[in-house]
Formats: C-alpha cells, sequence, structure tokens
C-alpha cells in the first residue's frame, strides 16, 4: 500500500509508506467550515463553497487510491434552505457547474455517482441532469460516490415510516432489517468511519439510523484545506480501532471469564 500525499501541483501523489491492513470499506464525510476558511481569508461565504466543492475531486481521487469502495459526502442539508437566499442559489449554481465540469472524469475513473435526501427543491434541468449523471455511471464500480443534498437523518427516518405505513405493513413484520429497506441508504453498507471537519464534535443530524455502530473521526481542518493526507491519517486512525458492534471484546471476554 502507498501512502497519498500532494505535491506541487495539488494531484494526489503515491509515495511508498506502511501499509494500511484494515481500509474502511465506507467512509462518510460531513464536509464543514467552508465558511470559515472564507471569513479567515477575507472573501465571501460563496467563496468557500467554491474551495470546498473544488475539494471534492481530490478526496474522490484518493479515497479510490486508498482502496475505500463507498464515499459519502454531505454537500447540502435539509436545514441549509433556512441560509440566505443568495448563499443557497449560489450553492445550487455551484453545484450544477461542478457536476458539468467534473462528471465526464468521475466517469473516466469508475465512479458510480448516487444521491441520497430530495431533490425536490432544485430547477428542472438541474434534477435531470443529476438523474443522468447517476444513470451513465450507474455500471462502474471502483468507487460509489453518494452526495447527500437536502438531506436530513430525522427526515429520511419519519419518510421511511410513512412508506412502511402507507404499505399496510403489520408491526410484527418491521424489524432492523425492513426499516434499513425503506431508508434512502438501502443499496449502500453503513459507513464503517465518519468524519466531521473543522473541529466541531457531532453528527448534526446526518445518517441517524446508520451510524449506530460507525467508528466517528473529527478534524480540526476546515473543509477546502482538508488533502489526501488527511483522510489517510483519518484511514490509519480507523484501522487501528477495535470495532466490538456493541460487543466486549475478546480480551475482555477471556478475563471476565478467568474471574468467575
Amino acid at each position: 500500500m502507498a501512502s497519498i500525499r500532494e505535491h506541487a501541483g495539488d494531484a494526489p501523489l503515491l509515495v511508498p509508506t506502511a501499509p494500511i491492513e484494515n481500509v474502511p470499506a465506507h467512509v462518510a464525510i460531513i464536509m464543514d467550515g467552508n465558511g470559515r476558511w472564507a471569513a479567515g481569508r477575507g472573501l465571501p461565504r460563496l467563496a468557500g463553497h467554491e474551495a470546498g466543492t473544488s475539494n471534492i475531486r481530490r478526496i474522490t481521487q484518493a479515497a479510490g487510491e486508498l482502496g475505500i469502495r463507498y464515499l459519502t459526502l454531505w454537500a447540502f442539508s435539509t436545514e441549509n434552505w433556512s441560509r440566505p437566499a443568495e448563499e443557497v442559489s449560489g450553492i445550487v449554481r455551484i453545484l450544477g457547474e461542478t457536476l458539468d465540469r467534473e462528471l465526464g472524469e468521475l466517469h473516466r475513473q469508475g465512479a458510480q455517482l448516487r444521491h441520497i435526501g430530495s431533490l425536490d427543491g432544485l430547477p428542472a434541468e438541474m434534477r435531470k441532469a443529476i438523474q443522468d449523471a447517476i444513470e451513465l455511471t450507474r455500471e462502474n464500480d471502483k468507487l460509489v460516490l453518494t452526495l447527500a443534498f437536502d438531506y436530513g437523518g430525522r427526515q429520511e427516518l419519519l419518510a421511511a415510516i410513512r412508506r412502511i405505513i402507507a404499505d399496510g405493513i403489520p408491526p410484527d413484520e418491521i424489524d432492523d432489517a425492513l426499516i434499513a429497506r425503506y431508508l434512502y441508504t438501502t443499496h449502500l453498507p453503513d459507513p464503517d468511519l465518519i468524519i466531521r471537519t473543522s473541529g466541531e464534535y457531532r453528527l448534526s443530524n446526518f445518517l441517524v439510523w446508520q451510524s449506530a455502530y460507525s467508528e466517528l473521526y473529527f478534524s480540526p481542518v476546515l473543509w477546502p484545506e482538508f488533502g489526501p493526507e488527511d483522510l489517510e491519517d483519518a484511514v490509519r486512525d480507523f484501522s487501528h480501532r477495535e470495532r466490538r458492534f456493541g460487543n466486549i471484546s475478546a480480551e475482555a471476554a477471556r478475563m471476565k471469564r478467568e474471574s468467575a
């Protein structure tokens, strides 16, 4: 396994290093800090969103190089609609421009594009562009890149519950597996690792159901500056953790038996 570091051209560069033996299959990222990045440079907030959106390409490429199979990026929450109209329209414009600019390269690299959340708040032509991009990349299998747009975890659960009721499913047939099938993420594995940038220590309504046993990693780096090396650091940190999924470790179990 090689390490991902950047050179002067801002493209990921593979550098030999110690292998990562336990790479998470699914990494989800809360891309936070665009506004603070812009404010720290005396720039308008939209400049931060521009920089943050441009960062998606290098992180997506780095994820593929590290062997991550699923990458989910939270681009816009249901609560973000309450921001100033000029900022919201700017974010939507940036998303459309980025899709036009990056789709060909994503397709060439074998990335499969998916969406979770709602597209109802977008202009019709943009909804169609996103749906066309999803269809174009449907058969790609190197990396599944999911954009969470107009997404909220509680809203996702409410939508799932309403559909379960509408389908007339008896209460005694409702279990974890059934609920998972009604979520937006029905075709995705739960995230192994959730990363939040910018130094905030909360999930903020992101993947509420799916994150029950996810490992969490909080980076102080603002999203526009979060580079391939930061992603690798998070993956390496994950690789050293013992995942218990609610169970005690094998060592703790042994000690418990010996003390009985």
